[in-house]
């Protein structure tokens, strides 16, 4: 079994981390708040004082983290110590641009796989993930499967690429949905008959995830997928909905809580 080091043991890494210590593999883990490895630890797993000492004997290095600065720190860290062999699954929602400077720091024999995830902590904590893999993934798919289905995006960063574009429309879609339901408040309509009908529509996926429960994907997360997609083309649909979630994220109630959390508050502007 590969030796592997997980790095970022928030929401969603620290379920996924689990499953693969579960599935046997030797598991070292590095988490900026220690305390959140605990569980883990008492699982088996050993806990390293930080990124570099989790890397340095690792055959498989798999980063989960909230932004791409947060990832950038952590690969100034790491970097030096990834020996050659050594396969790096990126599986942080970071944008293809974010994925290539890391490439390029790379050295050699040492591959680099962007594998962002589909699904939110409720799939993160059944292993059922959809999980995107860009570039050469043959050496790690096995470990991903433990996490999802793993699909074949094609070349490197194309994985990153593919779930911007799928979180851009889901978070617009969240937010076209929340408008509707003010629409809807403002004409009396009420709040069952307005959900029904717009589920029953081509929205139906988005009013689910916009009213959805035990799930977690904090507004300021939704702020840094919304400004990474608008950073690389003009989206202004889209600049309108950052500007709803950076409303919700300023607010210390909303910052970290799920999207779902933020309809309330936009309905309510």
């Amino acid at each position: 079994m590969e030796k592997i080091a997980f790095l970022g043991l928030g929401h969603m890494g620290a379920p996924m981390a689990r499953h693969l210590l579960d599935a046997g593999h030797p598991l070292t883990v590095w988490n900026r708040t220690p305390a959140k490895a605990a569980p883990l630890v008492e699982r088996g797993a050993a806990l390293a004082d930080s990124p570099a000492d989790a890397v340095r004997d690792a055959d498989v290095v798999i980063t989960m983290l909230a932004t791409p600065d947060a990832v950038s720190e952590v690969a100034d860290a790491i970097t030096p110590e990834l020996r050659p062999g050594t396969c790096w699954a990126e599986m942080s929602t970071i944008g293809p641009e974010a994925v290539r400077q890391l490439a390029a720091r790379l050295g050699d024999g040492v591959t680099l796989v962007d594998a962002p995830v589909m699904g939110s902590t409720d799939k993160a904590e059944s292993g059922e993930l959809g999980i995107l893999a860009g570039g050469d993934a043959d050496r790690i798919e096995g470990v991903l499967a433990h996490l999802g289905t793993v699909t074949r995006t094609g070349a490197p960063g194309s994985g990153a690429a593919r779930k911007l574009v799928v979180n851009t429309a889901v978070i617009g879609g969240v937010g076209l949905v929340a408008e509707a339901m003010a629409l809807a408040d403002a004409l009396g309509l009420p709040e069952d008959v307005a959900k029904g009908a717009l589920a029953a529509g081509p929205l139906g996926g988005a009013v689910a995830r916009a009213f959805a429960e035990g799930v977690h994907f904090g507004s300021d997360l939704a702020v840094k997928d919304i400004a990474l997609a608008t950073g690389t083309t003009e989206l202004p649909a889209m600049e309108a909905v950052l500007g709803h979630f950076k409303e919700a994220a300023a607010d210390p109630s909303l910052t970290h809580e799920d999207i779902a959390r933020a309809v309330t508050r936009i309905r309510e502007r």
